[in-house]
């Protein structure tokens, strides 16, 4: 297949992830009134489950695609995701609901931990970092159009309709790559898949200072984004009142998340990985330091024209960082990319998971439980690129990172 046609499947199959959490936003409250969900953050399970799904079955996708290839354990990912998605549709309580997601997510560790090995076995570098920006760019349209997607399928129906479409959308996807999609794991790569090879592949990982200390820098970054998912609703429709236009104000942050991964495909290639990432680091960390600022001694609440500004240009920032921190991680694991992308995605997965349910569990009727969140990891995740760049920022290692 062509270029455009590889990035826009990876997307894809990336975006199911997206699309299992954004387009069912504007439904949790219909959600948690129609399985008896007292409790307004216990909500917020329908989310975490799906992500703590997707971050622990990692460890086993990854080593099983460097045994069997990429192709067919990525299928039969997709398949569970679907399943799931028609059981939700006739859950009987609120329970099954949450064990339904927890599997599903299981499934899409799939398509998360083997796009990225997919990715690595084609392009290394700086050509990684620009298709993986690529990726993004086209993966953030889902964040943009799934909530205003639910909101529209709530006007018509139900969300019970909301799975039905996801598994509908799924199932295209799930064909295109079965059609489509060669295998991309040279034979030479394949590693057994026993428990000392396995094992063997995560110390490879957990001992490289590169990948571990960009791993855990992102791992916090992204707990941010999942504490801000998490709460969400509770932002934009309980303290600023948005009703319908809570999938627009959503959509919003996501275009400026998407246009910097844009313009970081088209200048990686000339300043490197590690100039931008580290440059889009410290904006993060200045913008949310200014943002928290604001939030104590300012208004409150915060006029919302001004919130949208703060978190747009801190999540452009997080456009910057993720492709990039994501591509440093796995630049020197190559020849155990399965493996590599299952260990650094449970770890930033399931570690920004925990740390988002934090932050959304914390929230008390105000925003500053989710600002002041989203400076701690910032300041977290610089001292781990650091600890990682042995304290030298803007540093290439080579003209090809």
């Amino acid at each position: 297949m062509g270029r455009a046609e590889f990035i826009a499947m990876m997307a894809m199959l990336m975006a199911l992830n997206a699309l299992a959490i954004d387009i069912m936003l504007p439904g949790l409250q219909e959600i948690g009134a129609s399985l008896g969900v007292m409790e307004e953050n216990h909500r917020q399970y329908v989310v975490s489950a799906y992500v703590f799904g997707l971050g622990s079955m990692q460890l086993l996708w990854g080593p099983l695609s460097d045994r069997f290839g990429r192709r067919k354990p990525m299928i039969f990912g997709v398949i569970v995701y679907v399943i799931c998605a028609i059981g939700i549709v006739v859950v009987p309580s609120f329970g099954a609901m949450l064990l339904l997601r927890f599997v599903q997510g299981a499934g899409a560790a799939a398509t998360r931990v083997i796009t990225v090995s997919i990715v690595r076995d084609v392009f290394g570098g700086r050509a990684m970092a620009e298709v993986m920006s690529l990726i993004m760019m086209t993966f953030m349209v889902v964040p943009v159009i799934a909530p205003g997607t639910g909101q529209m399928i709530m006007v018509v129906g139900n969300w019970h309709l909301i799975f039905l479409f996801m598994a509908i959308v799924a199932s295209c996807i799930g064909f295109w790559m079965y059609s489509r999609l060669p295998e991309t794991l040279d034979p030479a790569d394949v590693r057994p898949f026993t428990l000392s090879v396995v094992m063997d592949g995560f110390r490879i990982v957990l001992t490289n200072r590169i990948a571990l200390c960009y791993t855990l820098a992102s791992t916090v970054i992204f707990g941010a984004m999942f504490g801000f998912i998490n709460s969400a609703q509770q932002v934009y429709v309980g303290i600023y009142h948005l009703g319908y236009w809570f999938p627009v104000a959503f959509a919003a942050v996501a275009v400026f998340m998407s246009t910097a991964s844009f313009l970081n495909s088209r200048f990686v290639g000339r300043f490197g990985m590690r100039r931008l990432s580290h440059g889009s680091l410290l904006g993060f960390l200045t913008i949310n330091f200014l943002w928290m600022m604001v939030q104590i001694f300012g208004p409150q609440p915060m006029p919302f024209l001004l919130f949208l500004a703060f978190f747009g240009l801190a999540m452009f920032q997080f456009g910057w960082i993720g492709a990039n921190f994501n591509s440093l991680a796995m630049e020197p694991l190559g020849h155990v990319a399965g493996t590599a992308s299952a260990v650094l995605g449970f770890m930033s997965t399931v570690g920004g998971a925990l740390i988002g349910l934090s932050i959304g569990q914390a929230f008390n009727g105000t925003a500053l439980p989710l600002v002041a969140g989203f400076f701690t990891v910032s300041v977290i995740g610089l001292i781990f690129v650091l600890i990682g760049e042995k304290g030298k920022l803007f540093q290439p290692h080579n003209p090809r990172i």
